[in-house]
């Protein structure tokens, strides 16, 4: 039982660590010139719709690489046994 538990668990790292590594990567930029294009999004209020059609996109990633994780692991148990 405990195999399983640490299988999920480096698996979760290895989905979630490339996306913390990109995110740290975006914020350590710097600000001192910022794009024209933000700060018109920005002061329109579209920004957060660039957000969540982002965010969108990465919850939507991250629910088929889980679901794809799974099927392969049911079809590696099915033909080990």
């Amino acid at each position: 039982m405990k195999s399983k538990k640490n299988n999920w668990l480096s698996r979760a790292v290895a989905l979630l660590l490339p996306l913390l590594l990109l995110a740290g990567a975006a914020l350590a930029q710097t600000n001192a010139a910022e794009p024209e294009m933000a700060d018109a999004l920005r002061a329109n209020g579209k920004i957060y719709v660039v957000v969540l059609v982002l965010v969108i996109i990465v919850t939507g990633l991250l629910v088929y690489l889980i679901r794809l994780d799974g099927k392969v692991s049911r079809l590696e148990k099915e033909v080990n046994n």
